[in-house]
């Protein structure tokens, strides 16, 4: 990633392209891109009052800095210290650190499951990716967590047996179909920010008011999360696109404006993030405090850190990068695209399906008698 996060005391956050926003006295030594660099809220409200086109012009640097072209002319070479391993490459690896635990998987959608499309609307995942999904969550929990809206995912992935937490896991519920991996039969339903749905359907109305004259650029409500997808407007368009968006922010001052891939985000003000819903889904599965546990996350964009964290912390599991190209990430590992992704989950079927086999034959061999094979 070309760009920072600043990271505000009291959940105000802004994407900045460099240090420019901030005098000379409020810098900090200068931070690995992707990484975090803290300030207190005074300052960063004086300073952005102060420099209000700066503030602009550091958001369309952001913007520009995560456009493919931004990235391909970027030396692959200048990242080789943070390349990461192929979970493919080290696949038997990965294995044997889950020998003998309970994998609970968990995938983001977009970019992961699906490829990244121009129209947000039309990111579909192929029938092919359906099917290996279905078959992963027959033999393993398995959890979706988006920043899309919970009814929106659900009617991309269309799978009742699989866990789904909508809004960066801020709409959280359980399998509607019966599922073997459903502690007591009963659906999980979690909604931390719920108090906000009010303010953030008022923030959705203006968005919507303030955009509609900027050809391209597209409004999503995902409930307990606002996006402004800028992926279809011109470039040069986008500087009064970032100022149309400022100038609907700020009337509220307590939401989060995070940005993404060509996509601004608002959220409540809870800290809560793909790493807590990841947290809470394993402690609803009865897995909060166990040491036979190895949670797999698979994600490509810069909201799953939360969750690469959380399992770097916890010293298990193993979190998955999706990118082309190598980046400054908490994950231990990493797959190119969604055909990767795919392919990955395949192996781990055909992996839990080989040891299943091996446990019967030795059972049936102990018990000397013939038994059916197990599909």
């Amino acid at each position: 990633m070309a760009n920072q996060n600043v990271v505000v005391s009291d959940a105000i956050t802004a994407a900045v392209a460099g240090p420019s926003i901030f005098p000379a006295a409020a810098q900090k030594p200068p931070a690995v891109p992707g990484t975090y660099i803290s300030i207190s809220q005074k300052k960063l409200v004086q300073n952005l009052d102060i420099n209000s086109a700066a503030r602009i012009n550091a958001w369309v640097d952001s913007m520009r800095a995560l456009s493919p072209t931004h990235i391909k002319s970027h030396s692959l070479s200048d990242h080789r210290n943070m390349q990461l391993p192929s979970a493919m490459d080290t696949f038997e690896q990965i294995m044997n650190d889950a020998k003998g635990k309970q994998i609970v998987m968990f995938l983001d959608y977009d970019g992961t499951l699906s490829p990244i499309v121009e129209d947000a609307n039309q990111a579909f995942m192929s029938n092919a990716m359906r099917e290996t999904v279905r078959k992963v969550a027959r033999y393993f929990p398995t959890a979706i967590v988006s920043g899309r809206g919970l009814d929106q995912v659900y009617s991309f992935v269309r799978l009742a047996e699989l866990y789904y937490a909508g809004s960066h896991g801020m709409d959280i519920k359980g399998p509607s179909k019966s599922s073997k991996h459903t502690k007591g039969g009963e659906a999980v339903l979690y909604q931390p920010a719920s108090q906000y749905l009010p303010m953030m359907d008022e923030v959705y109305k203006a968005l919507l008011e303030v955009t509609k004259d900027t050809p391209g650029s597209t409004v999503d409500n995902n409930k307990f999360c606002l996006s402004v997808h800028f992926r279809r407007v011109d470039e040069k368009k986008w500087v009064e696109l970032a100022t149309k968006v400022g100038s609907v922010m700020e009337a509220y001052p307590d939401l989060v404006l995070t940005q993404g891939r060509k996509v601004f985000e608002i959220r409540p003000p809870s800290k809560w993030n793909k790493g807590k819903a990841l947290e809470f889904l394993l402690e609803s599965l009865g897995y909060a405090n166990c040491a036979d546990v190895y949670p797999i996350y698979i994600g490509d964009d810069r909201t799953d850190e939360d969750a690469f964290k959380v399992l770097r912390e916890r010293g298990q599991g193993s979190g998955i990068l999706v990118s082309k190209i190598p980046k400054d990430t908490n994950a231990s590992y990493s797959l190119q695209e969604p055909s990767e992704v795919m392919a990955f989950l395949r192996r781990l079927v055909d992996w839990k399906r080989l040891s299943l086999r091996k446990q019967f034959m030795l059972k049936a061999r102990l018990q000397g008698m013939k038994m059916p094979m197990p599909i």
